[in-house]
């Protein structure tokens, strides 16, 4: 490698302690070990209770992922009065409960609401002392029950509709058109607006 003209040469230092310097990974397959036992750990000190918390289904942000649903941060107040759940009752067997949150629309509220539901018919809520029951606690029948762990999944976010035959009268609609004259009436709606309320004006000065 050369240098042109009358510069300082280069004094590059490319043997350092590198070794010193560079992370590695070499403790990935004791982390996930680690994590894995930490998870069964968790899991046995739950006892019978589900091991994970109840969370809504709710969409993703923007237009890109709007289609998509996924787990949010936790039910609203209007959705648990819905289906008859008390803020305070939630918490104590494993629904969140995310006061902040607003129902934008009658669709998300109610995919909820059954949500909830669903989650309240498989509860099996288990007395603080054997054989003392108190009010909110499950039966003899349903304590002897065979339990499940796993969370309620997620509903699908757009049920696949089964193939049918094109009708007429979906071979005769022209979508293009529609559109167009949709659109024509939006823009000119203002105008055609005014001008009746002048004609009206007009009409009402001439009887004058």
């Amino acid at each position: 490698m050369g240098f042109a003209h009358n510069n300082v040469l280069h004094a590059n230092h490319f043997r350092k302690d590198w070794q010193r310097r560079v992370r590695t990974w070499f403790d990935q397959p004791g982390r996930k070990l680690r994590r894995r036992n930490a998870r069964k750990t968790k899991a046995a000190a739950l006892g019978v209770r589900p091991l994970s918390l109840l969370r809504p289904a709710v969409r993703g942000q923007t237009v890109r992922y709007n289609r998509k649903l996924r787990e949010g941060r936790g039910f609203t107040l209007g959705e648990l009065k819905e289906a008859g759940v008390g803020r305070k009752e939630a918490r104590s067997v494993g629904i969140v409960v995310d006061h902040r949150r607003r129902n934008l629309s009658e669709e998300g509220k109610k995919l909820n609401v059954e949500r909830l539901v669903a989650y309240k018919q498989k509860l099996i809520v288990f007395p603080r002392k054997a054989g003392k029951a108190k009010k909110g606690d499950s039966s003899t029948e349903d304590l002897s029950a065979t339990t499940s762990r796993v969370t309620l999944p997620l509903p699908e976010s757009f049920p696949a509709e089964a193939p049918r035959k094109i009708t007429a009268e979906e071979r005769e609609f022209e979508a293009f058109k529609t559109l167009r004259t949709a659109r024509a009436n939006a823009r000119h709606e203002g105008a055609r607006k005014a001008r009746a309320a002048k004609k009206e004006e007009e009409e009402a000065a001439k009887k004058k």
